[in-house]
C-alpha cells in the first residue's frame, strides 16, 4: 500500500492544506527548540503528522521499509515534540522538539555533523 492511500486520523483541515509528493510524503525538519540547532530531516505522510500531534512524539515514514518509526523507540533517543508548523509553501513541517541523546543515526547530536560543504571563492 503506497503512502499515499494508507488511512489517516489527521485533521482534515490540516490534510488540506498540505502538500505532497507523488508518494504522498512531504519533508519534517526537526530543530532543537530552545537552541535552533537543526538536528534531522525525515519524512513524513498525513497519518505521520497526525500521529506526532497527538502522541507528542516524531514519527516519520520509513521510505526504504515502508513502515512508520517513532524517532527513540529503538535508541532511545527520543524527540519530545515542543512545536509544528507548516511552511509558506505547505510542503514541509517544522517540527521543534527537545532531543534526548543523538539525532543521527551515526550517534552523532546532529545529522549536519559530517562537515561543511565550502563554496568555491574563485568562481
Amino acid at each position: 500500500m503506497s503512502s499515499s492511500t494508507r488511512p489517516s486520523g489527521l485533521d482534515p483541515a490540516i490534510a488540506a492544506r498540505l502538500k505532497r509528493n507523488d508518494e504522498g510524503l512531504f519533508p519534517a525538519v526537526a530543530q532543537q527548540y530552545d537552541t535552533g540547532e537543526v538536528l534531522m530531516v525525515g519524512w513524513m505522510d498525513d497519518e505521520a503528522l497526525h500521529r506526532t500531534l497527538t502522541t507528542g512524539r516524531c514519527t516519520y515514514w520509513s521510505r526504504s521499509r515502508q513502515e512508520y518509526w517513532v524517532k527513540g523507540d529503538t535508541s532511545g533517543h527520543v524527540q519530545h515534540v515542543k512545536s509544528v508548523a507548516l511552511d509558506c509553501d505547505a510542503d514541509t513541517v517544522l517540527v521543534k522538539v527537545d532531543q534526548v541523546g543523538a539525532a543521527c543515526h551515526t550517534g552523532d547530536r546532529t545529522c549536519f555533523d559530517a562537515g561543511e560543504l565550502l563554496q568555491d571563492s574563485s568562481a
